[in-house]
């Protein structure tokens, strides 16, 4: 894609209006070697301004579109899911039309039912017992159709015992409308207390950092909490998106590898009452283990983190998300304490939450850093024991190859030894 970019730039200067993201198909010309050898630097330039597409977004919103789903029959199967996850005016105008539509359609009950047995031939006729009294038209039916599904009652329109259709249309009514309105309201109230709402007050850091802590490299990022009112049980994980080949040669796209950021030790449950930095040690384990600062802007990854915990005043489970691809891995930097002690309370500055300063920190990988260390502390064991060994096995060869001057040896040894007693 980029060299096609580039060709476009070079050879097609004066069509530069034209959209580069046509779906047209442009064979590309062959170029020179000149140019050849000149478009590296100019695919770089293109490839510089390439953006990554992610696969969760910073607000926590997955970045995945379903096609082709011919199974549509299952979102109707679980309809109050499917009401509940409609957008807003999509929602609302479900609700009204629900409500609408069954006033009117019993409200064209009634209005045929005093119709049929002839009420409206008798409208003032005193000695004529009507269905309900004072229907004497489809407007009149359809507001005492209101009436009865929301048990208003004004009390001018009446069901008389007269009339035992209607006794038996106004039960089926009552408890359809009793069940409608269970549904619906039912379906608002949800919608309203969802969960996902409350992870809007929980806050991730915009850039993660890779610094040195405790003598071991790491990538670490920060979780806030806005509200005073906290997450129970909180527990954060984190994942690492990369696609992938396996030795077998099959391609995985968008391969999760789980990032180890506590489970062991029990550090991912959180007490989330201030904002917390996450740390992940970057260690044999970790799909980081190779890569280093100038390999980090190369790679095409992509880190999601997700909070979970229990909403405190409702018991619900609420999952906040973000993620950070490689530009927003900041290497050699630590984040800006924001909890200070003040008279009698700790107090968080919410405004250095996302601030981070520079620090040194090594530009080699992790495993080179451990190779380094290695070579470091070798050489001195190594060496005296090797030299050691070295001289003895020297010694014997002299020995074996001159066993008379061992004896001369020998016997200047003994000469000395008798001479030091002496």
């Amino acid at each position: 894609v980029c060299l096609f970019f580039v060709a476009a730039n070079v050879l097609e200067e004066d069509s530069m209006e034209q959209d580069i993201e046509s779906p047209v198909t442009i064979h590309q010309p062959k170029l020179p070697k000149q140019a050849r050898e000149d478009l590296p630097k100019n695919i770089n330039k293109e490839c510089a301004k390439r953006k990554i597409q992610r696969y969760v977004r910073k607000d926590g919103k997955c970045n995945v579109h379903h096609g082709n789903v011919r199974e549509t029959y299952r979102y109707l199967t679980d309809i109050f899911t499917t009401l509940v996850d409609l957008k807003w005016r999509f929602n609302l105008l479900i609700f009204v039309m629900v409500y609408t539509v069954t006033w009117l359609f019993f409200g064209m009950i009634w209005w045929l039912i005093a119709y049929m047995r002839g009420d409206m031939d008798h409208i003032g006729d005193s000695t004529w017992t009507p269905c309900v009294s004072n229907l004497n038209g489809f407007v009149s039916a359809f507001l005492f159709s209101i009436e009865t599904e929301t048990t208003i009652g004004y009390g001018y329109r009446v069901i008389t015992d007269k009339c035992p259709e209607g006794i038996i249309l106004l039960l089926v009514q009552s408890v359809l409308g009793s069940i409608v309105n269970a549904f619906m309201v039912g379906c608002m109230f949800v919608k309203i207390s969802q969960p996902k709402k409350r992870a809007e007050t929980l806050v991730f850091s915009t850039n993660a950092v890779i610094s040195m802590r405790d003598g071991k490299l790491c990538l670490m990022f920060r979780v806030g909490d806005l509200r005073n009112s906290h997450i129970v049980e909180a527990s954060i994980r984190a994942k690492l998106i990369k696609s992938k080949q396996t030795k077998e040669g099959e391609f995985i796209p968008l391969n999760q590898t789980d990032i180890n950021v506590g489970y062991y030790t029990g550090d991912d449950r959180l007490f989330l009452v201030s904002p917390l930095i996450i740390s992940h040690e970057i260690n044999q384990q970790s799909p980081f283990w190779e890569i280093s600062k100038a390999q980090l802007p190369k790679e095409e990854l992509e880190i999601v983190v997700i909070l979970e915990g229990m909403v405190e005043a409702t018991g619900m489970t609420c999952q906040a998300r973000s993620s950070y691809i490689t530009s927003e891995i900041l290497w050699g930097y630590r984040f800006t304490p924001v909890l200070t002690l003040e008279d009698g309370f700790y107090e968080v500055d919410y405004n250095s939450f996302h601030e981070t300063y520079e620090t040194n920190t090594p530009v080699y990988s992790a495993k080179e850093l451990a190779e380094m260390a290695s070579r470091a502390d070798l050489p001195l064991t190594w060496s005296v024991s090797s030299k050691l060994d070295q001289h003895a096995e020297l010694e014997t060869e002299e020995e074996e190859k001159n066993p008379e001057d061992r004896n001369e040896r020998n016997g200047d040894v003994a000469n000395l030894e008798n001479e030091s007693k002496v």
